[in-house]
């Protein structure tokens, strides 16, 4: 289950900077939503900075939290911001972990299936790991609506880069869809499949508080941004400062959905 964007993900601190911030909004919005009983274990798949994690030992109580990554520069950045005896996070790729004699009572992703070459494996892989009346569940951006900051992105470089709209996350990311996540839980079997919208403020407090963490984002913007001309930047950042809706004091508010499934094994 490897992401396909090679070394993009190798930035843990740029990453906190440019979504991290927000995602961790959406796992406190999250985990109480699961509704899973104290005393058990996790497998967080995708564990990157110990976002998802750390939500989970903060609301869930869990006995046990196993995170898996497989980006180095990520998991060790995860062993240093959450210390606790109940976590172990892992390099390693979750179907290693779903091969192992020990079944979690639930299985989550945060921000990760849309970055996997086969979503569905990932469910699939997920699936395996937990025991029968387990929970796997999972959320991911709504890229083609409403998570705003990079929807303007992706909007103001298609205007003044036509070859954007091959890199449109909103595009290329079909699993980021409340019907396709839905479709993706069912086919591994589980049942009581449920999606839901998580909405999040994201509040920026000038645009360089929103613009600048994109020149070191992760994922499928870095690729993009490293790919283009230094004009063709400027010409992106000045469409984005036409674009956004920058208040007289200087800050942007917007909006970050998630859709979040869930479902029983």
């Amino acid at each position: 289950m490897k992401p396909d964007f090679g070394d993009t993900f190798s930035n843990a601190k740029a990453y906190e900077g440019y979504v991290g911030r927000w995602s961790q909004l959406v796992a406190h919005e999250f985990i109480p939503w699961l509704n899973i009983a104290p005393g058990l274990t996790w497998l967080d798949v995708g564990a990157g900075t110990g976002i998802l994690t750390q939500a989970i030992l903060q609301q869930a109580a869990p006995a046990k939290v196993i995170g898996v990554d497989l980006s180095r520069e990520y998991i060790e950045f995860a062993r240093q911001q959450v210390q606790d005896d109940r976590v172990e996070f892992r390099v390693d790729d979750a179907a290693n972990i779903a091969s192992e004699t020990l079944q979690f009572d639930a299985a989550v992703a945060g921000l990760v299936l849309n970055f996997l070459p086969a979503p569905q494996q990932a469910v699939n892989t997920m699936t395996q790991a937990v025991k029968s009346g387990g929970t796997v569940a999972a959320y991911v951006w709504d890229y083609r609506g409403q998570m705003e900051m990079m929807r303007h992105f992706w909007d103001a470089a298609i205007k003044v880069d036509a070859s954007a709209a091959e890199a449109d996350a909103g595009q290329r990311f079909a699993i980021a869809n409340p019907d396709n996540l839905r479709s993706a839980l069912a086919s591994a079997g589980l049942t009581a499949v449920e999606v839901i919208p998580i909405d999040v403020p994201t509040r920026f407090q000038d645009f360089d508080d929103y613009w600048l963490p994109f020149l070191a984002a992760q994922g499928s913007v870095s690729k993009y941004l490293r790919g283009i001309s230094d004009d063709t930047r400027t010409a992106l950042s000045d469409q984005l400062q036409r674009q956004l809706p920058i208040r007289d004091d200087g800050t942007i508010s917007l909006v970050a959905r998630a859709w979040a499934v869930k479902g029983i094994k």
